[in-house]
């Protein structure tokens, strides 16, 4: 168990952490991308149950 975590903290000294400007754009990158695919569904939806309400 002890060798794992010496290792771990290795592992994790090799990781490039990115920085706040980063982490801010991939954040927001995120989000859109998100709200863009929550839009999209939505719509999608609607369109089609307002197509199916119409061939009623």
């Amino acid at each position: 168990m002890k060798k794992f975590f010496k290792d771990l903290k290795q592992e994790l000294k090799k990781v490039k952490w990115p920085n706040r400007k980063d982490m801010i754009k991939y954040s927001i990158a995120t989000l859109s991308i998100i709200l863009f695919f929550f839009v999209f569904f939505t719509a999608s939806d609607l369109i089609i149950m307002g197509i199916k309400e119409l061939m009623k």
